[in-house]
């Protein structure tokens, strides 16, 4: 009878073993159905996303590298490289990269075509230094602009500006503005030629004005920038 139980006793500790083993068994499968449920969704963000930012980006920043030189008023002209100049050792030497010449006295200046008359040049843009000072200038042939002018004057006095003032990005842009205000009001008549200068950068006493030419071949008006060297 002892016997008959211990063996009773034996199989039923042998049948609650099993079933513990393989409900573990059930339990340790559970985590692996969770992780093949949740890998195919992870990986697909990682390597799509970045890939299509990248191509929307691309095609918009080769543009902005292609700009026109300041004195090339000309489609063809502007193709072509700069003509090749013999130049002085001059603190503007860097604007014959834009098509800008030096003339006898010193002065680099920019020749324009004058579109209402066959074979006529005039001068159109003109710095020079005069001690301390640049005094740079952009022409108005008989009091109007010609096409193409007022984004090249700015552009123009921009690049000195740039070269030969201690501004920083921000007061450029401030600069910019303010210029660009100036000429489209002169473009638009709302301001009449005098000799006064408005001052519009204080720590360099740079002045802009507008004025009618007191000599010279060219009967017109003059935007000029007036702007004090930074001293060594």
């Amino acid at each position: 009878m002892n016997i008959i139980v211990r063996l009773f006793g034996a199989i039923v500790l042998q049948l609650s073993a099993l079933a513990a083993m393989s409900s573990m068994a059930m339990s340790d499968d559970k985590p692996f159905r969770i992780n093949t449920q949740q890998t195919p969704a992870v990986y697909p963000r990682k390597t799509t996303q970045p890939f299509r930012v990248n191509t929307q980006q691309t095609p918009a920043v080769y543009p902005l590298k292609t700009t026109q030189r300041i004195c090339s008023l000309d489609p063809t002209e502007d193709l072509l490289p700069p003509p090749q100049t013999k130049t002085s050792n001059s603190l503007l030497s860097y604007l014959a990269e834009q098509g800008f010449t030096q003339n006898k006295e010193g002065s680099w200046v920019c020749y324009a075509n004058d579109p209402k008359k066959e074979g006529r040049y005039f001068t159109l843009f003109k710095v020079k230094q005069v001690n301390s000072r640049l005094i740079a200038s952009s022409f108005l042939d008989e009091g109007s602009l010609i096409q193409g002018q007022e984004n090249r004057s700015l552009d123009f006095f921009m690049m000195l500006i740039e070269h030969h003032t201690n501004t920083t990005q921000d007061n450029r842009q401030g600069i910019r503005r303010y210029l660009q205000a100036f000429v489209s009001l002169v473009k638009e008549g709302k301001i009449k030629p005098t000799r006064r200068g408005y001052l519009f950068d204080q720590p360099n006493r740079a002045l802009v004005l507008y004025h009618t030419l007191s000599s010279g071949n060219l009967k017109g008006t003059g935007i000029t920038i007036n702007i004090d060297l930074p001293k060594s």
